[in-house]
């Protein structure tokens, strides 16, 4: 590295200005024009957790390398583009907030951000946020959630911001780990990292009575130092496209599927259509989950449709 240069992690980004956080402190950094990615065709090419080397260059610095990165969460950047987003980067695990009631996480989204996560090989808890509106009512379906998961392999744990329920397990484990934090809007993303740490400055924002769907109230990935590790809260997702998965692969991705896979007649089954299939069997057994299931074969679909 040359000796004008030094190295940081960014810490947030508005698109065209990053914020590096660096051993002389946080600079406000711009990238240089042909700093591009080789074979990431992504909306944006550097993220929230890179590590980058920056340069001065006049009265502010410029981003010019890139050191490569671990893993990365990444999506599609909308329903026709080709392009991803990357949403983070370098993380040492995510929590996926969820909420069956305001607002309602659709089964399906949380698939495909744990099919994500197994590609990438970014460890994940999902969090069972609200519990305290998980009245009686609400019990059975509650269970019934977590029992899914819990069977396909993921660790779920229940959180409450007014109870504080959770709050100090969920503390104890981003300690010294780089944590993103995801979910659909209105889950309390921002609600949980202000619990977490009620000195950090975040904006929350309240569930739109006519929709019943959250505010967004962070526009941009933005990674908080804690005392040991760091949280990056993110812009609430609202729907969350495969990209770089191909359909054959897509069953390692849904592990209670992939235990299965290997009693399967056929070496290659698809586990759509074919005989002796160890997948469907369990399905219509009910020992794999219908929803995860119909998650499979949706994207399966969406694959096909994009690769004509």
């Amino acid at each position: 590295m040359e000796q004008h240069q030094t190295e940081g992690i960014v810490i947030s980004s508005t698109g065209s200005w990053y914020e590096v956080a660096t051993e002389a402190g946080v600079l406000n950094c711009r990238i240089r024009g042909r700093l591009r990615l080789k074979g990431i065709r992504s909306t944006n090419p550097v993220v929230v957790g890179d590590r980058v080397i920056v340069e001065p260059d006049g009265e502010s610095s410029v981003i010019v390398g890139i050191i490569p990165r671990r893993n990365y969460i990444i999506r599609r950047a909308s329903n026709l583009s080709k392009e991803s987003h990357i949403i983070a980067a370098n993380l040492d695990q995510a929590l996926l907030i969820v909420t069956l009631h305001s607002p309602t996480t659709p089964r399906e989204f949380v698939d495909r951000f744990l099919v994500t996560c197994e590609a990438y090989k970014v460890p994940v808890t999902i969090v069972l946020g609200k519990a305290d509106i998980l009245s009686e009512e609400h019990a059975d379906e509650a269970e019934e959630f977590t029992a899914i998961y819990e069977d396909a392999g993921y660790r779920v744990m229940r959180l409450s911001s007014i109870t504080d329920e959770g709050v100090e397990e969920i503390r104890a484990m981003l300690r010294d780990r780089t944590t993103l934090v995801a979910g659909n809007s209105g889950v309390g993303k921002s609600t949980l990292v202000g619990s977490i740490d009620p000195s950090l400055d975040i904006r929350t924002g309240e569930i739109s009575e006519s929709h019943h769907k959250g505010k967004h109230t962070t526009t941009f990935s933005t990674m908080y130092a804690l005392e040991g590790g760091y949280i990056i809260d993110t812009p609430g997702i609202k729907g969350f496209g495969l990209i770089d998965i191909e359909g054959r692969e897509l069953c390692r991705y849904f592990p209670e599927m992939m235990r299965l896979s290997p009693s399967c007649r056929f070496y290659n089954c698809t586990h759509t259509h074919e005989p002796g299939c160890a997948v469907t069997e369990a399905v219509k057994e009910g020992r794999v989950a219908w929803s995860r299931y119909d998650s499979y074969l949706k994207i399966l679909d969406e694959d096909d449709k994009y690769r004509k």
